[in-house]
Formats: C-alpha cells, structure tokens, sequence
C-alpha cells in the first residue's frame, strides 16, 4: 500500500510518500509544499493545490492520511489552516484517492506508543521506524511522515471498510 501522509498548513505542507507491504516500511519521498509569506492567500491555496496534484499524479497513493486540525488560541491561522486543509481534501478527492483522518494523539499512539508524547520523540521514531539517515526536516515533514505511519498501522482495515461503503 502506497500511503500520502500530509500534515496541513498554509506557509507549510509536509508531506510524505511510504510503501507499507507485509509489515515493513519503504520511504519512497518526502519533503514539503512551501507558499511564500506575504502572498495572498488565495495564491497560496492555488500553490498547494497545484503541489498536491503533482504528488498525487507523480506517486499514485493508495491512501491519503491527513492531520486532522487542532485549534489552540489563534483562531484567524486555523482558518487559514482550515482553508488549506479543505485544498488538499479536494485535491485528493478530485483525484479519487481514499482519505482517511486522524487526530495528532492517534499519530502519537500509533507512532510512540503514548499519545501525548513530545515532538521530538515523534521525530525519533519516524526516523527509526523509517530507517532515515537524519531527521526529516522541516519538521511538518516528519509530522506528515508520522502520519503516513499512522495510517500504515490502522489503514488496512479503514481501506477495506472505505470500499465496503
């Protein structure tokens, strides 16, 4: 199974490209969709809808995996997350390719094994688990890796009941 693992943002969009097979992980590609600051937003989502149509096309995903947003005290720059998350679902859709969600304490669990576990243990074991050679950076990349991993471990049994619908 070819998983997108995406971790949402507006300035920027990590994404991550793993192949799940018989238990083992492969990293395929990973890097990220960065849109200028001082840009209009709506040239911002135009740019991350552009990116994410070429990942789509260039990698051919089994499964998209995306964070689902978690608003802490600045309102205005969940919107604008929001905004840019509702880019990368159509993107996806449009696509035809399978979306699945989860919160960041289910990427934790899945990833650490504690859903409360800090940032840089999430960043250790993505590049264990993944066999890097270095942290993966920015760090919304290793988050949408994270992800990806996330949906590895769940995703089997979601992929089979998005079919069944």
């Amino acid at each position: 199974m070819i998983i997108l693992g995406i971790d949402p943002g507006l300035a920027i969009v990590g994404w991550g490209v793993i192949e799940y097979q018989n238990a083992k992980f492969r990293t395929i590609a990973y890097g990220s969709i960065n849109t200028p600051k001082g840009t209009r937003t709506e040239e911002r989502l135009r740019l991350i809808f552009e990116g994410m149509n070429e990942l789509i096309e260039k990698y051919h995903p089994d499964a998209m995996a995306v964070e689902e947003l978690f608003f802490t005290n600045n309102i205005t720059t969940g919107i604008r997350v929001a905004e840019a998350r509702g880019i990368i679902l159509l993107a996806a859709e449009l696509a035809c390719v399978p979306i699945f969600e989860y919160t960041p304490p289910q990427v934790k669990q899945a990833v650490v094994g504690y859903g409360r576990a800090e940032k840089r243990q999430v960043i250790s074991m993505v590049t264990m688990l993944l066999g890097l050679p270095k942290p993966p950076r920015p760090d919304d990349t290793a988050d949408a890796l994270a992800i990806a991993i996330c949906h590895a471990h769940s995703g089997a049994s979601r992929l089979a009941q998005y079919f069944n619908k």
